[in-house]
């Protein structure tokens, strides 16, 4: 089995899954299908004994013209095991608001969301292809889910290849009450995020 280590943050993820899967009420109401406004995207790439890699993508205006600012290229080394988190921001909002924890939030509707993953470069060699944004049956290295089973993708596992390469990852959020299923797709529901990082692996 693949050692894998992920951050404290990671893991707090995951506990409030569970916490949230625990909890849910039959009586709940309809959901509404009101994207989420986030403004900061921060991945985290963690690899058994090396330091995190952590790159972010910032839009300070939400919904307003501007388009996403990306800190920087992804550097990965060849060869290694990474698991990957993804943490969603809303600046907009105060510290005191919980409609800034957007990650928490997309987990408490795990049932209505999905993270779709797509990459160019050959990049990967486990999960190995370009990704399940063009094909939803195309492998991802899913680690978590909703309470269905269903993937959510806010934590997820890659293999770089065992050579020096470059291409992108794009990342794509989609929000998808009622309609979230084995089948839906990329192109099903609104995209609460839709972001491309530029990866190199050396």
């Amino acid at each position: 089995m693949k050692n894998k280590l992920f951050s404290l943050a990671s893991l707090l993820l995951m506990a409030g899954a569970l916490v949230f899967l625990s909890g849910c009420d039959k009586d709940d109401p309809e959901p509404e299908n009101i994207p989420e406004v986030i403004t900061k995207v921060e991945l985290t790439f963690s690899a058994v004994g090396a330091a995190d890699i952590i790159v972010t993508a910032t839009d300070p205006d939400g919904e307003g013209p501007q388009g996403y600012t990306l800190s920087g290229p992804v550097n990965l080394v060849r060869n290694i095991n990474y698991g990957l988190s993804v943490d969603l921001i809303n600046e907009l909002q105060p510290l005191t608001s919980d409609e800034r924890f957007i990650t928490l939030e997309v987990l408490e509707e795990a049932d209505e969301h999905m993270f779709f993953y797509g990459w160019t470069g050959n990049l990967f060699s486990d999960p190995a292809g370009n990704g399940n944004i063009d094909n939803r049956t195309d492998v991802v290295n899913y680690l978590d889910e909703d309470e269905r089973g269903l993937p959510l993708g806010i934590l997820t596992d890659w293999t770089t290849v065992n050579a020096a390469g470059n291409g992108t990852l794009r990342i794509v959020l989609k929000h998808q009450p009622g309609i979230k299923s084995a089948t839906s797709t990329a192109n099903d529901g609104e995209s609460d995020l839709d972001v491309t990082f530029n990866v190199n692996v050396n």
